[in-house]
């Protein structure tokens, strides 16, 4: 055995420890971590950030490894080679709770603030964003061996197997089927789409499974009803990001609260409060609750999202976006 070979586990051990005491929101930028003779050396990607950022980002590195044993002296060297498409999955364990409804309006909501998003309809077999964003007639086309994403009429790029298959057509894919075509719409041609976000299907089957092993997502938001059958099955989708080494980047609340629209009561059919209570006994960030509308109901069956305009209806769609963009430019909400 060589000598190469004999320090190469402890280069990765090095390494390991280094990277172990950086924050997990900023672990997707870290390009390498090195320990000698006490000085580490961390090489980390900052070409979207500004300077104020960078100068953030850097002092962030510098204080996380000063408090290791191991370390005398930390340097940081930032690069701004164009990093890889960002993607934020939006899951929950359960059907019916909302994801693709909360997907189409935070992206609408993001790209209003001039974020370059795409929309991944990850529900293969159910997809319902053809209809969410008004592309429904629309076919998606391929260019060579890459399909090409459709602009909707909202500023978002998406694709979805309702735009690849005819309206109405049952697909049986068996589950690995699912995954690859999973695979090839996040490979598809989204040129200078910065942000994607996946619609996930309920549960934690093949087409999550092979996300997480071909396209791992930066982070992901899972969103439930607040009673506690829902909660259950989020908590389990929870679990499978926290395997994947995923940020869970905070729970969303839908369907808090029913307005009649006769006499104006309010009602909580599913509940009230409980994704909030559920995300603070885990420490994670409960980033708002969406109300039960008839109006929300309707404007998506229209292809209509909420968030396009300014009124109380977009405005739990638009606070929940701007706590995502906080999450996207800075790591925290």
């Amino acid at each position: 055995m060589s000598s190469d070979d004999t320090n190469q586990p402890e280069l990765d051990q090095d390494e390991a420890l280094l990277r172990g005491a950086l924050p997990v929101e900023i672990q997707g930028r870290i390009r390498s971590a090195r320990l000698k003779e006490g000085r580490a050396i961390v090489v980390a990607e900052a070409g979207d950030l500004g300077a104020k950022a960078r100068e953030e980002l850097e002092k962030l590195i510098e204080n996380a490894l000063q408090g290791l044993a191991k370390v005398d002296e930390a340097r940081v060297a930032l690069i701004a080679e164009r990093r890889r498409r960002m993607i934020i999955a939006i899951g929950s364990g359960k059907g019916g709770v909302g994801k693709s409804t909360l997907t189409t309006n935070l992206a609408v909501a993001l790209a209003k603030m001039g974020q370059k998003v795409g929309v991944i309809d990850g529900d293969i077999y159910g997809p319902s964003q053809a209809r969410l964003l008004a592309t429904e007639k629309a076919k998606a086309e391929a260019d060579g061996d890459k399909l090409v994403p459709i602009e909707s009429p909202h500023g978002v790029k998406m694709l979805s197997m309702g735009n690849l298959v005819a309206q109405g057509k049952a697909l049986a894919w068996r589950g690995p089927m699912a995954g690859k075509a999973l695979t090839q719409i996040v490979d598809a041609q989204w040129d200078d789409t910065e942000l994607l976000l996946i619609d996930l299907p309920p549960g934690t089957g093949d087409v999550q499974i092979s996300m997480m092993a071909d396209n791992k997502p930066d982070g992901a938001v899972l969103v439930s009803t607040p009673q506690d059958l829902a909660l259950l099955d989020a908590a389990r989708a929870g679990q499978l990001f926290e395997d994947g080494n995923v940020p869970i980047i905070g729970l969303v609340e839908n369907m808090s609260g029913y307005a009649c629209p006769e006499c104006g009561h309010v009602s909580n059919p599913f509940g009230e409060g409980g994704v909030e209570k559920f995300a603070g006994a885990l420490e994670i960030p409960f980033l708002g609750r969406i109300p039960l509308t008839m109006e929300t109901r309707l404007a998506g069956d229209a292809g209509k999202p909420p968030a396009v305009n300014d009124d109380e209806g977009a405005k739990p769609f638009i606070a929940i976006a701007e706590a995502l963009d906080r999450w996207i430019r800075n790591g925290k909400v």
